[in-house]
């Protein structure tokens, strides 16, 4: 025989309001108006206080124009394009003659993404020793430059 619907409403009755389980049936009926008399409202929670502080806009001054004089020390920039090791050998050689001739420069290699096929020595400021851009391989125009005269060249210019 089939169960009543008296048995149904019964055992539905007796599972929502003993169980403290929340399932998508029970949400829809009698649940939803248990549960929105007997809930408490959650305390909000508070905002995080910001605090002004004069002190670090002076500071900020500060560190800005110390980067700046740090700018104006010579720091020299050298692109070379990672496509072949030509590039990175003749950096390499760059770098260590500039460094050791002028200690208080200070020199990088690719601090950003370099140009393909280029090979430039520049310093921060805008000045530019030597620019070789778009050198199609077998890159003749760098392999044919004295290394040596140009690194005396820079260290000329910047003594």
């Amino acid at each position: 025989m089939a169960p009543t619907p008296r048995r149904k409403a019964k055992a539905v009755e007796a599972a929502v309001t003993l169980s403290p389980r929340r399932t998508r049936s029970g949400a829809v009926g009698k649940r939803v108006a248990a549960e929105t008399s007997t809930a408490t409202a959650a305390p909000a929670r508070a905002k995080k206080k910001v605090r002004f502080v004069e002190g670090k806009e002076e500071n900020k001054e500060k560190e800005k124009e110390s980067r700046e004089e740090d700018a104006k020390n010579d720091s020299i920039i050298i692109e070379a394009c990672k496509q072949c090791n030509a590039f990175k050998t003749r950096a390499l050689k760059v770098k260590q003659a500039l460094e050791t001739a002028l200690p208080a420069i200070s020199v990088s290699i690719n601090p950003l993404k370099p140009r393909r096929g280029c090979f430039e020595i520049r310093q921060d400021g805008g000045q530019i020793f030597i620019s070789l851009l778009n050198m199609p391989r077998p890159f003749t125009p760098m392999k044919n430059l004295d290394m040596d005269e140009l690194i005396q060249d820079i260290i000329n210019k910047l003594a």
